[in-house]
């Protein structure tokens, strides 16, 4: 999967925490990107369940995520269940 320029401006502007499209370092914007990437990679492996590859770097993904994560609870718990509510993401 390859998301475009205006498809991770369109992400940041959307879930980023000053909501615009240069947002980028925000572990909002972090965490959206990674969960975008997340959910197609578990569309795949749906399909093909012995690629061992990709559920590597589906691993790595859903770790990188599961940090950034517990790092905006420990600053600021209500970003956190906003950005949680936001995605869909059960915690």
């Amino acid at each position: 999967m390859h998301l475009t320029a205006d498809d991770k401006k369109n992400l940041f502007a959307k879930h980023g925490f000053s909501k615009k499209a240069t947002d980028t370092g925000s572990p909002e914007s972090q965490v959206a990107l990674l969960t975008t990437r997340i959910q197609h990679l578990t569309s795949h492996l749906e399909k093909k369940r012995k690629d061992v590859a990709t559920e590597l770097g589906l691993r790595k993904l859903v770790g990188k995520r599961r940090k950034l994560l517990k790092y905006l609870q420990a600053r600021n718990i209500s970003r956190y269940r906003t950005i949680i509510a936001e995605l869909n993401i059960r915690k």
